[in-house]
């Protein structure tokens, strides 16, 4: 999997780009996730996360995390069958925006260690790329389900 990570905060140490990129390879192999797909997940301050959130979502709010799938049907400004792609190009799944201040923030609120929340934002933002979604009961209960499960697996398990 092609995964870009850009740490716009230049905050972040290695072992936590590396604990992104690596979570991503490891949901992704669970999910069944082609292994030549792309995404990149980009680590904004709270103040370029409040922009995003505002342009694109029209909440003039900071959030925590906030993605953009390729393939979002919802979203789709264009009459576009994703299916007629040539088979060789990569699946480009989209973008993960996570607020650093917030995962700190949330860390400390929930009471677990940085990393959980820095995977949590990342698992979250990254079934998001894929499809799940929270706006019902239903459907919040198995993207949260399959989330804590990916956490669990991984060792990022809520304590």
């Amino acid at each position: 999997m092609d995964i870009q990570i850009l740490d716009e905060t230049k905050e972040l140490e290695q072992q936590h780009l590396d604990l992104i990129h690596s979570i991503i390879e490891f949901s992704a192999k669970k999910l069944a996730i082609e292994e030549d797909a792309e995404i990149s997940v980009t680590i904004v301050s709270s103040q370029r996360i409040k922009e995003i959130n505002r342009e694109y979502r029209g909440k003039d709010s900071i959030t925590d995390v906030i993605s953009f799938a390729m393939e979002d049907e919802a979203d789709d400004e264009f009459d576009f069958n994703w299916n007629t792609l040539d088979e060789e190009l990569p699946r480009a799944l989209g973008d993960i925006f996570i607020c650093l201040e917030r995962t700190k923030e949330q860390a400390v609120d929930y009471g677990h260690s940085f990393e959980r929340e820095l995977g949590f934002l990342t698992v979250h933002g990254f079934l998001h790329l894929n499809g799940y979604d929270h706006l019902t009961e239903v459907e919040e209960k198995e993207m949260f389900s399959l989330q804590n499960e990916l956490l669990e697996e991984y060792g990022l398990e809520r304590k």
